[in-house]
């Protein structure tokens, strides 16, 4: 992101509205693929494709060197709305081919999106050797590879079934199933948390270390650990859910975060620095366990030919609530230097846990009769 403000002379400003217009542009894609149905209606192959190609054109529109604010911010823009072609159709795609065992399988592939969430923090230690046109070139080619590979390699699962006609109402009727709405509601909660908790970890870190002068992290690094380590604990959640089921291992998870939200103010009180960067590795793997297991039962409590609208709306409407979450803790720290902003974060999980165990309540009153 500097190095874009000095090549191409824009103002400090400008950095905040580079970083939404990519979330913008997801919003907006998932929204318009939940509506009009692409995932259900076409080959989620083809359409991952499709987008990795278009997605990655866009993102090689930074190197253009007329470029201007409005240009970069409506190429940005763009590369986020076809990122809507990519996580939720790729877990449209291993809902396709799993029906039992699909909490494992997209823990693996959550998994993959953590570590990509990660990666730029690595990529900020090695940035002394490496040109910002060549990270932007290869991490084109990188979407094209993984676009072609789909489409050569992954041809249409044997459980997909294919809607017939464009179903508008699908966007509105996936919310009539309880499982649905529990999972859905449980995801919203967690993405509350999730990444309001991602961007603030390196200033985390570097909170610590104003605070306790003797301590010298290297910041960037801890910042790939403790956001990667989530990888891990991914496709570890997605094995344990097949002994102690989706549902349970999905509100542990969510509950261990929730308590990591709750007691965070008072880490940075510790005076063992190890302790302190033990606590956000542990936060780091139960902050995420959670996803791939909400995504799991949205997908198993759809219609089989609405399952990758289902998995669309989800995500667009989690990560319109991230947005929030994120904004709301940076607008309070400009006014507040208090650890305690972090707190907040359990509004999200404490929402979540209600949803779950209000569903659980449901099913036991109705069982006894």
């Amino acid at each position: 992101m500097s190095e874009l403000m000095v090549n191409f002379h824009l103002s400090e400003s400008s950095l905040g509205h580079l970083t939404s217009a990519v979330q913008l542009g997801f919003i907006f894609g998932t929204l318009l693929f939940a509506i009009l149905t692409i995932a259900d209606r076409y080959s989620p192959s083809k359409v991952f494709f499709i987008c990795a190609l278009f997605g990655s054109l866009f993102n090689l529109g930074i190197l253009w060197e007329s470029n201007s604010l409005e240009t970069i911010l409506l190429f940005r823009f763009f590369t986020g709305f076809f990122l809507a072609g990519i996580y939720p159709v790729g877990m449209k795609i291993a809902a396709d081919y799993y029906k039992k065992g699909l909490g494992k399988s997209l823990g693996f592939l959550v998994g993959a999106l953590v570590l990509g969430t990660a990666f730029p923090h690595l990529l900020r230690e090695l940035i002394g050797a490496i040109s910002w046109e060549s990270v932007m070139q290869s991490t084109s080619l990188l979407a094209v590879l993984g676009g072609v590979s789909m489409i050569l390699l992954i041809p249409d699962g044997p459980f997909r079934k294919k809607s017939q006609k464009l179903d508008i109402s699908a966007f509105f009727s996936v919310f009539r199933a309880t499982d649905f709405r529990a999972a859905a509601f449980g995801y919203f909660g967690h993405m509350w948390e999730l990444y309001a908790f991602w961007t603030f970890v390196p200033i985390m870190l570097k909170t610590y270390q104003n605070k306790h002068l003797e301590v010298l992290f290297n910041i960037p690094i801890l910042s790939f650990l403790i956001i990667g380590i989530g990888a891990i604990s991914c496709v570890l959640g997605g094995y344990i859910s097949q002994k102690a089921g989706t549902k349970k291992t999905a509100f542990m998870a969510l509950f261990l975060s929730c308590i990591c939200c709750l007691v965070s103010p008072w880490i940075f009180e510790l005076t063992s620095h190890s302790i302190f960067v033990g606590f956000l590795i542990f936060w780091g793997m139960v902050v995420i366990a959670d996803s791939p297991l909400f995504s799991t039962i949205v997908a198993q409590s759809a219609a089989e030919n609405t399952k990758g609208t289902a998995l669309t709306i989800v995500n667009c409407i989690g990560f319109g609530i991230s947005i929030i979450s994120i904004q709301v803790i940076n607008i309070i720290s400009e006014y507040s230097n208090s650890n305690a902003i972090y707190s907040l974060l359990a509004i999200g999980p404490i929402f979540g846990l209600i949803a779950l165990r209000w569903k659980a309540s449901k099913e036991s009153l109705f069982n006894s009769f």
